[in-house]
């Protein structure tokens, strides 16, 4: 079984994330599959099928994220530390094209949000990133073209 990097952060949001579908959605879908049923006849009720559709999406969601948590490496980010960017890191680059500075934290592919500022260890961009250290400049081969950065800081604060 492949583990799951995270961090502590990224597995107490996936635990919330299950706690609400298994105590507030799972009830509210098996009312509404109640209430469809009253109404009579299945094979031409559109609420029934609809509850039905709902009820099958959200235990498979509840599925996917139990596997993830039963996988999870929880990895405690604050214990990191060195100048080599690795899983955690907080990385501060400046685009060598258009001069724009950017600052990605690299975290598991669970938690990647991009527009947060997490990007997945898995991404294109820290592939090429792990491994270098500030002062480092890096291509990354990204679906609009090749880029390249020089990295301006490393943390993992």
């Amino acid at each position: 079984m492949e583990k799951v990097p995270m961090t502590a952060g990224g597995y107490a949001q996936l635990e919330a994330e299950l706690k609400r579908l298994l105590a507030e959605e799972r009830p509210r879908i098996i009312q509404a599959i109640s209430e469809a049923r009253s109404h009579g006849d299945l094979s031409e009720n559109a609420e029934y099928h609809a509850a039905k559709e709902q009820q099958s999406l959200n235990e498979g969601r509840i599925a996917e994220i139990e596997d993830k948590l039963s996988r999870a490496e929880v990895i405690d980010v604050s214990k990191l530390s060195g100048d080599t960017i690795k899983f955690g890191a907080k990385v501060t680059l400046v685009d060598e094209d258009t001069e724009e500075e950017k600052v990605y934290r690299i975290v598991g592919d669970v938690e990647a949000d991009v527009k947060e500022g997490r990007i997945s260890i898995s991404s294109p961009i820290a592939r090429a990133l792990i491994g270098k250290a500030k002062g480092d400049t890096v291509e990354v081969a990204a679906p609009g073209g090749a880029r390249s950065y020089e990295i301006l800081n490393v943390t993992f604060a």
